[in-house]
């Protein structure tokens, strides 16, 4: 079997198998081209340990982040992880390489202000209602792109003010909806038939009826952000990031974020979520006994 079937095969087993959306699956498409590319007409079964290294450096020469090349590797040692188990390789070149070290950026995050005027939309077209509600569950929820625009109704329940989200890996988890958000998605789901087709299940429709896109979500965002005069750049997870961020610097439970954001490790919240260094100086002056002043 050539690549381009070996590939086909694994993006079916990742879909029907892993249960992985598409939007993952394209992702560790992307990236698998990358190596075949590189490997230059080479058979995968012959590709070695120091070729996969070079191919590596190679990425970073050309600008590749260390992150991004964590996450290529790992795409590339599950393929290969797959090419054993089904098709016969003898052995993984991927086991035991690590991407170059790259500075962790902070995410970015709107300011309290700037999120509720990006939420706090002006009009009351059927269009503007649903923008609405899709960037308060966003703000109140944390929810990423993906489980937004994957949602249907019976995922809400409006009565206990919670959500049915299911992440990354088809994990489900249950996230609180604030006051803002339900007092939105209750006026979505009356003005809802108006755009959606009779037979469609999604939450949120786009133009024509059918589930919307993540693409005009984001697009919705980043106009919105605009008309709104916010100066920063607002696409879909700056407001993940900030509901994150604002919890976090609010209540101080990184393991309440953990699981709202549906994290599998705290150390990815950590990352995810950012305290400012004025704000960690005035919790220690006020709470630790040796940072207190002496009268």
């Amino acid at each position: 079997m050539d690549k381009a079937g070996q590939l086909e095969g694994y993006l079916a087993w990742l879909r029907y198998e892993k249960r992985y959306s598409e939007l993952t699956a394209r992702s560790y498409e992307r990236d698998l081209k990358y190596l075949f590319e590189l490997s230059n007409g080479t058979d995968l079964a012959d590709i070695k340990v120091h070729q996969v290294r070079r191919f590596i450096a190679q990425l970073h020469g050309k600008g590749l982040s260390g992150r991004s090349l964590a996450r290529m590797l790992s795409a590339w040692r599950g393929f290969y992880n797959y090419l054993m188990r089904e098709h016969g390789f003898e052995h993984n070149p991927c086991v035991g390489l690590r991407a170059p070290k790259s500075k962790k950026a902070l995410p970015e995050a709107l300011s309290p202000d700037q999120a509720v005027r990006l939420v706090d939309l002006p009009g009351d077209t059927v269009e503007v209602v649903r923008d609405k509600a899709m960037f308060e569950l966003f703000y109140s929820s944390g929810l990423r792109l993906s489980e937004l625009v994957n949602l249907d109704p019976e995922h809400l329940d409006l009565d206990s003010g919670e959500v049915r989200v299911t992440g990354k890996g088809s994990k489900t988890r249950i996230v609180p909806v604030g006051s803002h958000a339900m007092l939105a998605l209750r006026a979505w789901l009356e003005e809802r038939p108006r755009l959606a087709l009779a037979e469609e299940r999604a939450l949120f429709v786009g133009a024509r009826g059918a589930r919307i896109s993540p693409r005009v979500v984001q697009l919705r965002v980043k106009q919105w952000g605009i008309k709104q005069g916010l100066n920063a750049s607002v696409y879909p997870h700056v407001l993940r990031h900030s509901f994150a961020s604002h919890v976090l610097q609010s209540s101080g439970d990184l393991r309440a974020v953990q699981e709202m954001l549906g994290h599998a490790s705290i150390s990815t919240t950590q990352v995810y979520t950012h305290l400012d260094f004025q704000h960690l100086s005035k919790v220690y002056d006020a709470a630790h006994p040796r940072a207190k002043k002496k009268d």
